[in-house]
Formats: C-alpha cells, sequence, structure tokens
C-alpha cells in the first residue's frame, strides 16, 4: 500500500486573491438582477471599479489578522466609493445592498472552493471578511454622509 498524499490546503487570502475576477463577475451578476440598483445607468466596469482594491484591502487583513471588531484599517478606497456613489445618484439602501451581495458573493467563491481551503482557519477568515466588509461599508457610507453635509442635498433613503 502506498502512502495517501494529503493535498496542501490553502489559505482563504490566497483563494480569494486568484478569485478576485470570477467573483466580481458573480456580484455583477447578483447586482444586475436588482433593479433599484440598475436604476442608476452605468457600465459594468464603472459599477465594479471599487471593488479590485476593497478585494486587495481584504486579501491584505486576511494575511494580517485584526481582533474582530478592529477598525484599524482605513481604506482609501472604501473612503473613496462612497463619494463615487454620492455622485453616482445611490442611496444608503442601495450601498448596503451592493455591500450584503459581496459578501454572498464572496461566500459562494469560498463554497465552490471549500476542497482547497484549510479547514483550521476558515471560520476565523470568514469572520474576518464579513467584519472586514462591513468595515469597508461603515467607511464608505461615513465619505457618503459627509458628502452629502457638504453638497447640502438630502440624503435619500
Amino acid at each position: 500500500m502506498g502512502a495517501r498524499q494529503t493535498q496542501k490546503k490553502e489559505a482563504v487570502a490566497d483563494v480569494l486573491e486568484g478569485e478576485t475576477k470570477s467573483t466580481i463577475d458573480n456580484w455583477l451578476s447578483r447586482v444586475s438582477l436588482e433593479a433599484d440598483i440598475l436604476s442608476i445607468p452605468m457600465t459594468a466596469a464603472d459599477r465594479s471599479a471599487h471593488l479590485p482594491a476593497i478585494f486587495k484591502d481584504l486579501v491584505t487583513r486576511l494575511r494580517n489578522p485584526l481582533p474582530l471588531g478592529t477598525r484599524a484599517l482605513t481604506s482609501d478606497a472604501a473612503h473613496d466609493h462612497g463619494l463615487s456613489r454620492r455622485e453616482q445618484g445611490y442611496t444608503p439602501a442601495m450601498m448596503v445592498e451592493e455591500s450584503r451581495i459581496l459578501q454572498v458573493s464572496i461566500f459562494q467563491t469560498l463554497q465552490k472552493n471549500l476542497t482547497r481551503l484549510d479547514p483550521d482557519v476558515l471560520l476565523l477568515d470568514v469572520m474576518a471578511i464579513a467584519d472586514e466588509v462591513d468595515s469597508q461599508l461603515a467607511q464608505a457610507m461615513t465619505s457618503y454622509v459627509l458628502e452629502a453635509e457638504v453638497d447640502g442635498a438630502p440624503i435619500e433613503p
């Protein structure tokens, strides 16, 4: 009998980094089903322009773990995203929905690649992903609200 070879498991950060494009494509497919979001006309490239930088921040967070709930990482990409979405006419609810869809798309990517992932750290990484995506949404919403105060236009629900 030969020795059974075990496949080396990959880090969640590595899988997400390698699957960024497919995850963004999945996100775009899901967003394209949302009539409210689509009420803001733009190209798919413009709609997803912020995501590569968001993924880069997310991978950095996974490779440099922080205690859950830590808001130590500030994201220029999240800040800029909030400003852009305000200028594009998004409502806060649209931004929250985009963020929810992003988490679903990321988790679906992990599910598709489950056999490649290290089960010993998977749950911690999933919690870090949710924490980071929520933190980035909070940062985007902060810049969105600050921009609303500058331009004086009301924030629509």
